[in-house]
């Protein structure tokens, strides 16, 4: 079995590019994941591994958050589900070894791709700058208790609870994540950032005013039943694979699908099923009418389409408007003034193209909008997403089965972490019973978000980061910034399965704690433990993992968070830590308690495939607003004006990426190989501004700051994207959005709408 990791940082800057073509979606490329797993994990381990993941006795895939049905496949993952599996249960170790190798400053030089294939953390690792004068900064190995310990000492010397930041990524178990606000809130502080953060929290915003709850509407189910599904702003071939198969489905049993991007996606335009024979080698074209948006169009579009309801006689849904809905007038109003030449310009759609989409949207009764990353990081996004809903609403089409919003978030549990109360405005509500359960008082102001966490550390107001999992650094904005600032602090400390840029960018002391993983086995003192996760959907299940873990020294996350929590409270703390520990089943019980729709989560959660927890406007088309019913809104129009000599640039992921972990260095949907360093633009555009194809440019940034980013060495790609856009991979670019560049509301970075210049490289 082949599992060392690379010795030397691959070049990341001369990529090969081919003609750029839409290759067909969801064929795997079955000989290159599995070479892929192979390399990781051995080939008994892989077959043993993947067989095992999103079954109802095995354990949750750690990518996206995409649903199970009932019956599942025999293989339920995807190809970068198989991937994500593979860097988690690979054989390779960073061992003590690797770090009296690799001082701080080494790394530092190293890329994420480079940094993520070296393997799985074996003990808990302590770096103190300057420790040693004249010396280089290294990690070295530290026991539980002395990194607990370093932990009590930097938190309890702050002067204000507030001073300290617990961050949590997606991939957080409810259990574990139930556990670490409980801490943070004992400890005093609503500082809770998360990676929604960064992605959804514009969803959020806008369907918590909208409909009362800021979760999609829709099961599964209803996406096999719908008339009409509206794809904007996402790619799900790479980001959410699975829900192709779904897409498939839907589109077999006659729906019609729009698909809304300013790039076409191989997902969307030619899926190849590899569950069936049929689909292996035919396919199925998913797209009915492809929409190339300008980037942050889509609320001019929506609004258009949304006046044009309303003027076509007997369209709108007058008896649920009158019922269930409020501000219709106001809506109405708005809409009145939405003019074609105005949304043709903001969308760079031609008239022909929108009188399709509506009369689309006009013959369906049941009609579903799936949205993602390229609606939540724009200033205007929580009036896009709001408008989005004024569409549905305006149709009846919230509670009706084949209907509804479908925002598809990331990370396998970001949304269960959210309903467990990772969130830094929590409802005096969820405050109210975790204060009755546990007889704490919970702190009442708010807290900090990520862009205000990472503001508070560059100006002194912050002093501990501590990382539930994900990669901080990688995945935040204005990255000069965010690292200059995360130097100041006085302690860093990651949970983590593998290294990531994170690790090389530190405060004075910095921990590394090794964590077990998903496809770890997890057995404390009452047994074999098994945590939950929500999907995307609302669907909460149980995990299992299969496999020895990696080393003898970790500890899974709520043992980490336990232990934590009675170093720094000590005994003065009620609360159980040690029985939280021995026994998940106890935090649940909690849980049960506190979370409504957890009731008797035990027994519910022991049900094969779980349970759905109960969502208002969906079941009962009830809305849980300040009004009672669902609202219309109307805020004015907005889509971002870019200058002569400029494009605007949106940041997204390659085929072989999930979030900032970097699985190799090609985009095969795009036809991109062996490099991460391109920037997409239109061969008209390029051809304006003097790009030939393959020259090399340096990107900057142009906000009123008046501050220079600049990303440079960056390869020219002529490809299709829409007139006046461009496009290019994350974190490379992260360091191009500036820091207070985000959404009204949400405070979401504007990662999908940053005007760039070029310049020679």
């Amino acid at each position: 079995m082949a599992t060392k990791p690379p010795t030397g940082d691959p070049v990341q800057d001369s990529p090969q590019v081919t003609p750029p073509k839409q290759a067909a979606a969801g064929l795997p490329a079955i000989g290159h994941t599995l070479r892929i797993a192979h390399q990781q994990m051995g080939m008994a381990r892989t077959a043993r591994t993947l067989l095992k993941v999103n079954q109802k006795d095995g354990f949750d895939c750690p990518g996206c958050a995409w649903p199970e049905g009932d019956k599942r496949h025999t293989a339920e993952f995807c190809e970068n589900g198989a991937k994500a599996v593979a860097e988690e249960a690979t054989l390779r170790r960073v061992t003590p070894a690797f770090f009296a190798a690799h001082p701080l400053a080494d790394l530092a030089t190293r890329s994420g791709y480079w940094l993520g294939q070296q393997g799985r953390i074996t003990e808990p690792m302590l770096l103190e700058r300057g420790a040693t004068p004249g010396d280089e900064d290294r990690y070295v190995p530290v026991s539980w208790e002395k990194a607990f310990e370093v932990i009590a000492e930097e938190l309890t010397a702050l002067d204000s609870p507030d001073e300290a930041l617990f961050y949590t990524s997606g991939r957080t178990s409810n259990e574990a994540a139930f556990l670490f606000q409980l801490f943070a809130r004992e400890f005093g502080t609503n500082n809770l950032p998360d990676c929604s953060n960064m992605c959804h929290e514009s969803s959020g915003s806008a369907l918590t005013e909208t409909i009362g709850i800021g979760k999609g509407s829709v099961s599964l189910e209803d996406l096999h039943r719908a008339d009409l599904i509206i794809v904007a702003g996402q790619n799900p071939g790479t980001n959410h694979p699975r829900m192709l198969s779904a897409l498939e489905k839907a589109k077999t049993a006659g729906a019609r699908i729009i698909s809304v991007n300013p790039l076409p996606e191989a997902g969307t335009e030619r899926f190849k099923n590899p569950q069936t024979p049929i689909g292996m080698f035919r396919g199925t074209a998913l797209t009915d009418l492809f929409l190339q948006i300008r980037i942050g169009g889509d609320q001019a579009l929506f609004r258009l389409l949304n006046k044009l309801v309303i003027e076509t006689g007997g369209a709108t849904d007058e008896a649920f408007i009158r019922e269930h809905t409020h501000g219709y007038e106001d809506l109405a109003a708005a809409a009145e003034d939405a003019d074609w030449d105005e949304t043709l310009t903001a969308t760079g759609l031609t008239r022909p193209e929108i009188e399709q989409a509506l009369a689309m949207i006009l013959a369906s009764e049941r009609t579903i909008v799936c949205w993602a990353m390229g609606l939540t990081q724009h200033k205007h996004s929580v009036a896009t997403i709001r408008e989005v809903v004024n569409l549905l609403l305006l149709r009846g089409n919230i509670g009706r089965p084949g209907a509804g919003v479908c925002p598809v978030r990331g990370h396998s549990n970001v949304q269960g972490d959210r309903t467990m109360g990772i969130f830094e405005r929590p409802a005096p509500a969820f405050l109210d019973a975790l204060d009755r359960e546990f007889g704490i008082t919970s702190p009442r102001g708010h807290g900090f978000d990520v862009v205000r966490s990472i503001q508070a550390l560059r100006d002194g107001r912050a002093k501990v980061l501590f990382a539930m999992g994900g990669n901080f650094v990688g995945a935040t904005p204005d990255t000069e910034v965010t690292e200059a600032a995360i130097r100041r602090a006085a302690l860093t400390v990651h949970v983590s399965t593998k290294l990531n840029r994170s690790h090389a960018v530190t405060g004075r002391r910095a921990l590394i704690l090794p964590t077990l993983g998903r496809t770890d086995k997890d057995v404390q003192q009452s047994g074999k433990q098994f945590v939950t996760v929500e999907d995307s959907m609302g669907m909460v299940h149980a995990s299992r993992g299969n496999l020895a873990p990696a080393s003898p020294h970790l500890l899974s996350e709520p043992a980490i968070v336990a232990r934590m929590a009675r170093a720094v409270l000590g005994p003065v703390s009620a609360t159980p830590w040690e029985e939280f520990e021995r026994d998940y089943a106890s935090i649940r019980e909690r849980i049960s308690r506190v979370v409504p729709g957890f009731e008797d989560f035990n027994a519910k959660v022991a049900r094969p495939g779980g349970f759905q927890l109960p969502h208002a406007p969906r079941d009962e088309r009830r809305f849980p607003t300040k009004t009672g019913k669902a609202n219309f809104t109307a805020a004015p129009v907005e889509y971002p004006r870019v200058p002569a000599g400029r494009l605007l640039l949106q940041t997204l992921r390659s085929h072989d990426q999930y979030n900032t972990t970097i699985y190799g260095l090609d985009d095969r949907y795009r036809g991109i190989t062996g490099g991460r360093r391109v920037v997409m633009v239109n061969p008209a555009d390029a051809a304006e501004l003097g790009l030939a194809d393959g020259s090399y440019t340096d990107l900057v940034s142009e906000w009123k700051d008046g501050v220079e980013r600049r990303a440079p060495g960056f390869r020219v790609v002529h490809y299709p994207t829409a007139r006046g856009c461009a496009a290019a991979y994350y974190p490379e670019t992260n360091v191009l959005v500036p820091l207070d560049s985000t959404a009204d509301v949400s405070n979401t970075p504007a990662s999908k709408s940053v005007v760039v210049r070029f310049e020679p490289a």
